[in-house]
């Protein structure tokens, strides 16, 4: 993925369980990941790039921390990949001008939506 100039260009997110969040994330949206250490692992997508780094603390909206939302053709069926490997809806689909969305925590807790605008 090529670096664009005064672009966002990685994100980084804290995880305690390294093993559960790359299950988590390759399962539900096809991530890959490269371990650095045993307190890093970067992951790679399509359209972004970023890591995960050893921490207890979690991301929320909540705690004045950034959203990062993923946009979904189908906002049922990814909602039913993210509890089947084990995340959790903490906000439920909710309609708003342009589409539905909903709120969910990985495995580590990091809260993370998902909209749709069909």
């Amino acid at each position: 993925m090529p670096n664009q100039h005064e672009t966002i260009n990685y994100i980084e997110l804290p995880a305690s369980d390294f093993v559960a969040i790359k299950r988590f994330f390759s399962a539900v949206f096809s991530w890959t990941f490269t371990d650095y250490g045993e307190e890093y692992c970067a992951f790679s997508t399509p359209t972004m790039e970023g890591g995960f780094y050893q921490s207890d603390l979690k991301s929320s909206a909540a705690s004045g921390s950034a959203l990062i939302v993923f946009y979904s053709e189908n906002l049922e069926a990814t909602a039913i990949k993210i509890l089947k490997e084990g995340g959790e809806i903490v906000t439920p689909a909710f309609d708003f001008p342009g589409g539905r969305r909903f709120h969910f925590a990985d495995p580590h807790g990091n809260e993370f939506a998902v909209w749709s605008d069909v």
